[in-house]
């Protein structure tokens, strides 16, 4: 079991990064949230990490934060909620939001995410309930203008909200209505979750 990976990041493709350590690349997934919070490309990271190996799906998920990691490992727990779907649960909303909506049995937060619908949410309020009170939320960051839109950004763009389950009138929608001075691929995933989340 792989538990931590401290190396180059040397690519960064949402979902996906690649971090070198002693001569290995390993490919993580890892969610939104994260990927706003990189370093460049070129810098040193430390991602905690799950390993997942089945039939059907072997694969390696990374988290900045240990807490991060800790709420995934519960999130899969629950039946029927499968590593994407909890990747995408920690990409729309941060743990402490998650947290909050369990102990509140909000399922109209949880069904935010592409991929929990109603009677999800509710086996996440029955299954959960309990478990995930010493997680503590932090509220998504402002975006920072400073130059124009690139199509390359546009791109990883549309290629993350498409691997959250995002339509392609979501996703066009939310483009709209980006600053048209943004370059940055971080903050530019950050204001496009927080725009998707404001019209569910």
């Amino acid at each position: 079991m792989i538990g931590r990976i401290n190396g180059l990041l040397i690519s960064l493709k949402p979902p996906a990064v690649v971090v070198e350590a002693c001569g290995v690349g390993y490919e993580l997934d890892i969610s939104m949230s994260d990927c706003a919070d990189l370093p460049p490309v070129g810098s040193n990271v430390i991602l905690h990490t799950h390993m997942v190996i089945r039939e059907d799906l072997h694969a390696l998920f990374g988290f900045l934060k240990l807490k991060d990691r800790d709420c995934f490992r519960q999130l899969i727990k629950v039946s029927g909620i499968g590593p994407r779907i909890a990747l995408a649960l920690l990409s729309t909303l941060t743990v402490g939001d998650v947290s909050m909506a369990i102990e509140n049995a909000d399922t109209v937060t949880l069904c935010r995410t592409p991929g929990i619908g109603k009677k999800m949410a509710e086996r996440m309020l029955l299954e959960l309930k309990g478990k995930l009170t010493t997680f503590a939320g932090t509220e998504m960051g402002q975006i920072t203008k400073n130059s124009s839109i690139t199509y390359s950004v546009q791109a990883d763009i549309i290629n993350a909200l498409t691997s959250l389950g995002y339509n392609d009138k979501e996703i066009s929608n939310t483009l709209k209505q980006l600053p048209s001075d943004l370059v940055d691929l971080s903050l530019g995933i950050k204001e496009a979750l927080k725009l998707l989340n404001k019209h569910k």
